[in-house]
């Protein structure tokens, strides 16, 4: 067979990417156990092995895992010799971020991943066990911090069914989409320094609103606040300025996923957002999981993509499974402790999939730096059930949801806590993200 030389190149791109699909990463296998006590139902079997920032009772901030309810110190863990062979540096761990852990390229980490496992499996070669009172800590009494050091951040708008819904509210139902939603992924920059670890408290923006009845705006705090259910990815590999990365190597540069919740006024948003868009209306705060949960630990879960129709334009097209089946859910906890479940989504929903968001990303040469994240936009699926932002779900306030405590929402209220959960599962095995978090506070006063 004769290949032309775009077929080389083809191929040499995929033989990047198919270096984990095309064979099984050991530290991935179903019938892998350990000694620590997992419950069935946890997010976090060893099967996972996510990477995060913790601070343990007394001691400073550093790289973490987890399994179970368990926190896995691996700074105590290299200071043990439990790493002994994988050429790592102490201050890769002894960090406040995981950013130079990333750096230091996905094969790296993918031995210190393994290593892990290694050390929880119920063989336990390296005799773990009994340094489980130093290398394990009940995740209660360790204070997680933000896992990534964000240089710039992207939220993305790829979800068909939130745009066809929210163009269908504000414009013309018969024409909802705009004309380039289905030939390029729309998104737009966002502000990476308000991007916040779960738990952490939001405050109600305020800004300038313009009522219906009025001729001018008005300045107060956000009315229509709202979340929106998203995942994020984060890049673990720097790009040079004017470098192309191609939907076949995007992978390569994808260290993992994080929920993410990109928290939005909406009143704010829609007197504000001509000629440029969003600003103030989003950049107050988004609120991200603790756990970085690896590529690799989510390939069980590779998916087919929606049909993509019209045919996108060759540096779009791609090969191969790009979408995951990880179930998502949005539930709004009242101040008494009382939780409604409002949202069941899926990831797998998304018709722009993150290899073509980092494709189109960087088509015009734009360069990127660990650490940097990319937003999915509101992964909102075909029933009301899977909606994923109270926009939707209310439909505009016309339909409000009922609580368990006699109140109903079109948005949200002071002292309502919004969690994201999600989590992939196949067979036995179930690979999760923990929560993504964040009680609302009454607007601050001025200082």
């Amino acid at each position: 067979m004769t290949l032309n030389k775009g077929e080389v190149i083809l191929l040499g791109f995929q033989s990047i990417e198919q270096k984990t699909t095309m064979k099984q990463i050991e530290a991935n296998k179903p019938e892998l156990k350990s000694w620590v006590h997992v419950a069935p139902d946890s997010d976090f079997p060893i099967q996972n092995i996510p990477f995060g920032v913790g601070m343990p009772p007394g001691k400073t901030a550093r790289v973490c895992s987890i399994i179970g309810d368990k926190v896995i110190d691996l700074l105590e863990a290299w200071d043990l010799g439990l790493f002994e062979g994988i050429s790592v540096d102490r201050e890769v761990f002894a960090n406040r971020h995981i950013n130079d852990f990333m750096a230091l390229g996905k094969e790296k980490c993918r031995e210190v991943r393994q290593r892990i496992s290694e050390l929880l499996r119920v063989e336990d070669p390296f005799q773990a066990e009994v340094h489980s009172g130093r290398l394990l800590v009940p995740v209660s009494q360790c204070q997680m911090l933000m896992p990534v050091k964000v240089g710039d951040y992207t939220d993305f708008y790829s979800s068909e069914e939130h745009a066809t819904n929210v163009g269908t509210m504000f414009r013309d139902p018969d024409n909802a989409l705009l004309p380039n939603w289905k030939h390029i992924p729309v998104g737009y920059h966002g502000r990476a320094s308000s991007i916040v670890v779960s738990g952490t408290p939001i405050h109600r923006p305020v800004g300038q609103t313009k009522p219906a009845d009025s001729d001018n705006p008005v300045f107060g705090p956000c009315k229509l606040l709202d979340f929106e259910l998203e995942m994020g990815f984060v890049v673990g590999r720097d790009t040079r300025l004017g470098q192309r990365i191609s939907t076949a190597e995007a992978e390569d540069y994808i260290f993992g996923l994080v929920l993410f919740n990109d928290w939005s006024a909406r009143d704010i948003q829609k007197w504000e957002y001509v000629p440029l868009g969003p600003f103030l209306g989003k950049s107050f705060a988004s609120t991200i999981s603790p756990w970085v949960v690896t590529l690799d630990a989510l390939e069980p879960f590779r998916t087919e993509g929606p049909d993509q129709n019209p045919e996108v334009l060759p540096y779009l097209q791609y090969k191969g499974k790009k979408n995951f089946d990880l179930d998502l859910q949005v539930a709004i906890q009242t101040e008494n402790g009382d939780e409604k479940i409002v949202c069941n989504s899926n990831f797998k929903y998304l018709y722009w999939n993150m290899a073509q968001q980092l494709a189109h990303h960087t088509v015009n040469g734009c360069n990127f730096k660990v650490g940097d994240m990319c937003a999915s936009g509101t992964i909102s699926g075909k029933e009301p059930e899977s909606f994923g932002s109270m926009l939707e779900i209310s439909w505009k306030g016309t339909k409000p949801v009922q609580m368990p405590d006699g109140t109903s929402r079109k948005f949200i209220n002071d002292g309502d806590k919004v969690v994201l959960r999600g989590h992939g599962q196949k067979g036995s095995v179930r690979i999760g993200f923990g929560e993504a978090a964040g009680k609302i506070h009454p607007a601050k006063e001025w200082e």
